[in-house]
């Protein structure tokens, strides 16, 4: 097996700059970088990554803990999150903390001992003792689709006190949803009905908000039996939509707040015998692959799920490499697929 040294022959260097531009420990003459790496291509040389991080301070691997990772749309992210991971030569460990707040701090401990030299994380609801943690001991993180109030300049969800260190990326949430209240508004309908997610995340409160700002421009009132909570689970939203479908004026369109509810919420439709979009209009917040073969075909927000990831991982590397710059939080926009769950005429 081809060594360093050998490297540093083929090349005409000594070890030094291979070092140098094998670990990016200091600056390269263009022309002598391209020969070590040149040299490092012909003999199929790989470098030590033990050794690598002994001399670099890092690991070159980043921590990603995402819940539901079964869920298509984190399945995206978790997608974005590795080809990005990869291009820029890091490993990625992956935990699952159940969306569960103790389990939580306990799988980016893990991860932390793993000596990642960075953290991408999905927050629970409750995140006081994750940002506790990840504060206390200084670990760079990048917190995924759910923001954290107070952290990074991100609205909405859990609040944390004091200013804290960390980025944030998600997908604007207010406004793609309050284009789905809208345009049903337009279509005639006057009892919207919205299941909502998991209470205490910021895609939960800042959806309710888009809702409640759509039913304003719409010119609808705001009335709070039409408001449930599925949780953001598929079960949960199956429960929810027959109790909407209880009240004694129920809903004539609903609007489901991510995809595994949206499931949840065709089920319950189906065990009640009614049609979408004959005897009920439906759209939802999140697309999905399959989303345009069902009859109807579902009109919904994409979001830009493996650029949220891509661009998270893009965000804690320039933390790592800036570690005083400013917090920040990254929205990326969504994108309504008009379809014919609505009840509109196929677009095509």
């Amino acid at each position: 097996m081809p060594t360093m040294a050998d490297v540093a022959r083929s090349a005409g260097v000594s070890v030094a700059t291979v070092s140098h531009v094998l670990n990016g420990t200091r600056p390269v003459l263009p022309h002598t970088r391209q020969a070590v790496l040149d040299a490092v291509d012909e003999l199929g040389y790989t470098p030590n990554t033990l050794a690598r991080s002994l001399v670099t301070s890092r690991t070159r691997s980043i921590g990603l803990a995402v819940s539901a990772i079964s869920n298509p749309y984190f399945t995206e992210i978790l997608q974005g999150v590795e080809a990005s991971a990869l291009e820029h030569g890091y490993s990625l460990l992956i935990a699952d903390p159940h969306d569960d707040p103790e389990h939580e701090r306990k799988v980016v401990q893990l991860l932390h001992e793993r000596r990642v030299d960075g953290m991408i994380v999905a927050p629970s609801a409750d995140p006081r003792e994750l940002v506790s943690y990840l504060g206390r001991h200084q670990v760079p993180t990048v917190f995924l689709d759910r923001v954290i109030d107070g952290v990074g300049g991100g609205p909405a969800g859990a609040h944390v006190d004091g200013p804290q260190p960390f980025d944030q990326v998600c997908a604007e949430n207010t406004e793609p949803m309050a284009g789905l209240v809208t345009h049903l508004a337009g279509l005639g309908h006057r009892r919207i009905g919205l299941v909502a997610g998991l209470p205490g995340l910021s895609t939960t409160a800042e959806r309710i908000t888009g809702y409640r700002q759509g039913l304003t421009s719409a010119r609808l009132p705001y009335d709070d039996h039409l408001v449930v909570h599925g949780d953001s689970e598929s079960a949960g939203a199956e429960r929810a939509t027959a109790a909407l479908l209880a009240l004694a004026a129920p809903p004539t369109a609903l609007v489901t707040a991510n995809n595994a509810m949206t499931i949840g919420t065709l089920r319950a439709l189906r065990r009640h015998g009614l049609s979408v979009p004959d005897d009920l209009a439906l759209c939802c917040f999140d697309d999905f692959a399959w989303a345009d073969l069902f009859s109807p075909r579902l009109t919904a927000i994409a979001q830009p799920s493996r650029e949220i990831g891509a661009r998270a991982v893009r965000v804690l590397l320039e933390r790592l490499d800036s570690p005083d710059r400013p917090a920040r939080t990254v929205r990326l926009d969504c994108t309504f697929m008009h379809r014919t769950s609505c009840g509109c005429p196929d677009p095509g």
